[in-house]
Formats: C-alpha cells, structure tokens, sequence
C-alpha cells in the first residue's frame, strides 16, 4: 500500500466512507490517476481524510477526467495532527510555497499569512497554495490538510488574539534562552517577513504577555528556512509533551 497512490478526499464532497462503498473522483484526481501516473480499472489506490481515516481501495472505472474507486478496508483510523498554527509574512512565489509544502510536513494545522512593515507582496494564489498544501499531506502520510486562512494584518491579529494560546515568536539575534515551558497543541509560530521584523513591532511582540520570544541561532536565515526551524524547535516540546502523555 506504501507504493501506490493516495489522495485526499474532502469529507465536506462525499458521505462517509465505508467497505464496498464507491466514490467518485474530482476530475484532475482522476486525471492524474489516469493521465500522469498512467494507472488503470484494477489499480490500487489509497484515500484518506481525518475524518474517515485511510481506505484501501481499487479504481473500478477510469476514463479521461472520471474516476470510480471501490473502497475495501480501512487501513488508518480517523486521527487529526496535533500540531502548530504558524504565521508568516508572504514572500517571493517559490519561497511562499515552501513554507507551505514544509510547513505541512512538520504538523502545521493552520496558516496564518500576515502584513508586516516589511512583507514584500500583499497578493497570494489561494487556490495554488491549498493544491501545494493537499499534495504535502498525501506525501508525507498525515490524515488532514492544513487550513490557508486570508492575509490580514499582524497588528490585527495581535489585537484579537485567542485567550489561553501562546505565540512563539522567531526573533532575529534574540539572546538564546531554553523555553520556559513546552508549546501546546494550538499554540503557533510567528516569522516574519524578507528583512526581518521592525524595530517598533519587535517592541510590540515584546509588549503582549502571549508572545514568547525564541532565538533561532545567530546566523540570519532566509524567511522559509527560519520557518521550518522554527517549527522543528517549538514542536519538538509539543511532541515530546505529546507522546509523554499517550
């Protein structure tokens, strides 16, 4: 099952899944079944959403852009990841998407794309990013696909911020200091923008009492690269907190 295809299935377009059930396809699912990987009637196949988990199943008809697939077994229960929200600052077009492939392969549950002082463009391809965001997950094996929520403000967001969620700010040449408690599930990471954050809204990150400041080392790094290590320092306590707790 490792080797064939997996595709993910938006719960909200079908009902749930269930053995001997068929499902039908969107038509550039089937067209990359058919046209890209060159699969046929008989081919293995393997759907998945969090809701329904992971099914087995065999493309019963396929022809052009329409696809039947019969579901056998299910191969995963239903499980949402447990992760981070990140907020980001747009950036150039291929650094862009890979915060968002990286992104989703290191847990996130939500993005969260923010204006800056400094953030380069104000314009992003929604749809672009959320078939980079569904083709990460069917990757990478998680059961759900990260959320891409509109661009907003910085100091809005900051402003309306959630009770009981911390924010984990990547600030640039902040003196290195352990994190006084792990992160948990909801919590989200902040990075900012080509450039860096400003002087007045370092300030203003240092003023609310949710945003704890992280260091990511003394070298300055690329926006994308400082996204991952952000995610990879912070979600290292939610998954030891995590797998402490199961």
């Amino acid at each position: 099952m490792r080797d064939c295809p997996r595709l993910f299935i938006p719960p909200d377009t079908t009902a749930p899944m269930v053995a001997g059930g068929m499902l039908e396809l969107e038509p550039g699912q089937a067209h990359y079944l058919g046209a890209v990987l060159r699969q046929q009637a008989g081919g293995e196949v393997a759907v998945f959403n969090a809701r329904d988990g992971q099914w087995q199943g065999v493309i019963d008809h396929l022809r052009r852009e329409r696809c039947q697939i019969r579901l056998v077994e299910r191969t995963r229960a239903p499980e949402a990841t447990v992760g981070l929200g990140l907020l980001f600052a747009p950036l150039k077009r291929d650094a862009t998407e890979t915060v968002i492939r990286m992104g989703t392969e290191l847990g996130v549950t939500r993005f969260c794309p923010v204006v800056t002082e400094r953030t380069n463009t104000h314009r992003l391809n929604a749809a672009r990013l959320e078939s980079i965001a569904r083709e990460a997950a069917e990757q990478c094996e998680r059961l759900d696909v990260p959320g891409i929520d509109p661009l907003v403000p910085l100091v809005n967001l900051l402003a309306q911020w959630p009770e009981g969620i911390s924010l984990f700010a990547a600030l640039e040449r902040s003196a290195p200091r352990p994190m006084a408690a792990p992160a948990q599930a909801g919590d989200c990471v902040l990075i900012g923008p080509e450039g860096g954050f400003s002087a007045r809204e370092q300030d203003m990150l240092r003023a609310r009492a949710f945003v704890r400041p992280v260091s990511l080392g003394s070298l300055v790094l690329r926006a994308d690269t400082a996204a991952a290590a952000a995610l990879a320092l912070v979600g290292a306590g939610l998954k030891a907190v995590c797998d402490a707790g199961s």
